[in-house]
């Protein structure tokens, strides 16, 4: 899915299965702790995904452990995201030299949870799903809409190092398999982001990637 969304030479890496043996590094172990088998595995096989990437940007294998707000931190010169959900494990790497940063989201395709929508959206969100529920029914827009938003938070903090809510980008979502996020904060260093997005079965993706200028 991701290699319809990402431009070259991002490295991306997709499973859709916990299936084949991870082996962590000690750090990631120890980050685990006594975490439940689920965890355990969506935890491994999205690093098994990113060091599969790292491999085909000849990047020696490293563990992937997180920063202060939870983001991974990627070897000198790397950027990247990580992703999972049911059914589906992720990662995007890029070099610094061609990426400036990646975020990519993926989310079960089926209605938000009740009071999720209200909970992320602003209000010309709100009015703007109305009209693209009417024009197309099948999509899950709202589930589609906090994949956007969570691919925008990642795609802005390695840049910003700072918190965004979901209140603070208003995302515009286009029927094409596109989205704009328009950043409302009034200092603001990045104005907004473009991203694209993909329905496939029962799996929705959102990547957003900004070429190193």
């Amino acid at each position: 899915m991701l290699e319809q969304l990402l431009p070259p030479p991002i490295a991306a890496v997709e499973r859709y299965d916990d299936e084949q043996p991870v082996e962590l590094f000690p750090e990631e172990e120890a980050l685990l702790g006594n975490a439940v088998p689920k965890r355990r595995f969506e935890f491994g096989t999205a690093r098994a995904c990113a060091r599969e990437a790292m491999q085909s940007l000849g990047v020696a294998p490293a563990p992937i452990l997180p920063g202060p707000k939870r983001e991974p931190l990627w070897p000198d010169g790397i950027v990247g995201s990580l992703t999972h959900c049911l059914g589906y494990r992720a990662a995007a790497l890029a070099s610094r030299t061609d990426f400036q940063t990646i975020g990519i989201d993926a989310e079960p395709h089926a209605a938000a949870p009740k009071g999720v929508l209200e909970a992320i959206a602003i209000p010309a969100e709100l009015r703007r799903m109305e009209g693209l529920t009417a024009d197309d029914p099948k999509i899950c827009w709202d589930r589609l809409l906090f994949s956007a938003k969570e691919s925008t938070y990642k795609a802005w903090y390695p840049i910003t190092q700072r918190w965004l809510g979901f209140e603070d980008a208003d995302i515009t979502l286009d029927a094409d398999g596109t989205f704009h996020s328009r950043i409302l904060l009034p200092d603001t260093p990045v104005a907004g982001f473009h991203g694209r997005w993909l329905v496939q079965g029962d799996i929705l993706v959102t990547a957003i990637a900004v070429p190193t200028r």
